[in-house]
């Protein structure tokens, strides 16, 4: 079981549901997020006053899969994230170490669909 977390740009999401969509993969997590890598940010002016933005929105995608599922969910994250251009995102995967379904107490492999 692998918890894959991906930071994408917001306007890139459709595209990476309808890709998830696509590679069989339904349940995910999404949310807002703030931050800066490569990018540092940029400058504008407002009323005469520069302001310096260095963190920049993100959505926060999290999906929880079987091992089988891995590789696809992350091919299909960069089908639908990549524009070729510096922030368009990371994809960490981690070990999960347990999953448990509230509804019904199942755990593991099963819990996780």
């Amino acid at each position: 079981m692998k918890l894959i977390i991906a930071l994408i740009q917001p306007h890139k999401l459709p595209d990476v549901k309808k890709a998830l969509f696509d590679a069989d993969v339904h349940k995910m997590t999404v949310t807002n997020a703030l931050g800066c890598g490569q990018q540092r940010g940029f400058t504008e002016t407002y009323r005469g006053v520069i302001h310096e933005v260095n963190l920049l929105k993100k959505v926060k995608l999290e999906v929880a899969v079987n091992q089988d599922y891995v590789k696809p969910t992350i091919d299909a994250i960069i089908k639908g994230a990549r524009t070729g251009n510096i922030g368009d995102g990371k994809i960490f995967v981690v070990d999960l170490g347990e999953c448990v379904r509230i509804r019904t107490g199942e755990d593991g492999r099963e819990a996780i669909g």
